[in-house]
């Protein structure tokens, strides 16, 4: 293989516990990413203090506190035939501000959590946790949805709007592609009702069109550089596209996603259009609801 970029390595990745099948599949991806890097692992198990103040006695407090143990014993054992560092760690409190904590206490470099999957009517939901943790986390969030399959990291997409913060994902999309001897897919979507309407409906001016598609290949270029910085020999499809679709951005993403064989998104989480820290981009948000591979959410400040 390719030799291994170094810019960004993750030599310890936290990831997030809660016996869930959801939270099962994320530890399987969290553990397949530190066997890619030799990273050592922590496991961490949050027993909610507010469900422990309902528990009526002492038995129901220790019953959630063994199945936060039970929720780390099954995380632990995923890793016994790959002879990976496991630490278990069992915290109580508000989960998504005790995962923050435990990244800083512990110097993760990424965070791994689960993403629950489609509600009954057909919405997406993130889970009051993940979006929790994603405003929180001092460094970057994977976020593996519920619906993946094997982990595999081959392919990354990473997109991008030409801005700093869209960039902050450049060195880890390329530092796994390159570990994984993959390549990086560096998009740019062209959203047309934002813009302004639909062009086909005539709510675009031809040109105008083209001047949103030339900025979007000067974003990919720009962003390319930056790839072949951190990975001088890594592979880098480069694509603008359009989307007329109402829910914007995220729809071309998935498209993308869907069509190329995408493995894994690497995003910032903020764009153009959003300067606040706390709050979790448009963009983001809407991938996160809406693609099936996992995505990993790199904050601005990272």
């Amino acid at each position: 293989g390719r030799p291994a970029n170094r810019q960004t390595v993750y030599g310890h990745i936290l990831i997030a516990v809660d016996g869930s099948d959801e939270a099962s599949r994320a530890a399987r991806h969290g553990l397949a990413l530190a066997e890619l890097f030799d990273a050592t692992v922590d496991v961490l198990s949050v027993v909610e203090r507010r469900a422990l103040r309902l528990a009526r006695d002492a038995d129901e407090t220790d019953r959630l506190r063994e199945r936060g143990d039970a929720a780390l014993t099954t995380a632990a054992a995923a890793t016994a035939d790959r002879g990976q560092s496991v630490e278990r760690v069992r915290c109580e409190g508000r989960p998504a501000t005790e995962i923050a904590a435990a990244a800083s206490d512990r110097d993760a470099d990424l965070v791994v959590v689960g993403r629950r999957g489609a509600t009954g009517v057909g919405d997406r939901l993130l889970g009051r946790v993940t979006e929790g943790l994603l405003g929180r986390s001092p460094v970057p969030v994977l976020v593996v949805p519920d619906a993946v399959g094997a982990p595999a990291y081959d392919q990354v997409l990473l997109p991008t709007d030409g801005s700093t913060r869209a960039e902050a994902a450049t060195p880890h999309a390329a530092a796994i592609a390159d570990r994984a001897d993959g390549a990086v897919h560096v998009l740019n979507v062209v959203d047309l009702q934002a813009a302004g309407g639909l062009f086909s409906a005539g709510g675009l001016d031809q040109a105008f069109v083209e001047r949103l598609e030339r900025e979007g290949r000067a974003a990919v270029e720009h962003t390319t550089a930056g790839v072949h910085e951190a990975a001088p020999d890594l592979p880098v499809e480069e694509q603008v596209v359009r989307t007329e679709s109402f829910t914007g951005v995220a729809a071309g993403l998935r498209d993308y996603v869907t069509d190329e064989g995408i493995d894994l998104v690497a995003m910032g989480s903020h764009g153009r259009s959003n300067l606040t820290r706390t709050v979790l981009g448009s963009v983001a948000s809407a991938t996160l609801r809406t693609v099936d591979v996992p995505v990993l959410v790199v904050g601005r400040e990272l």
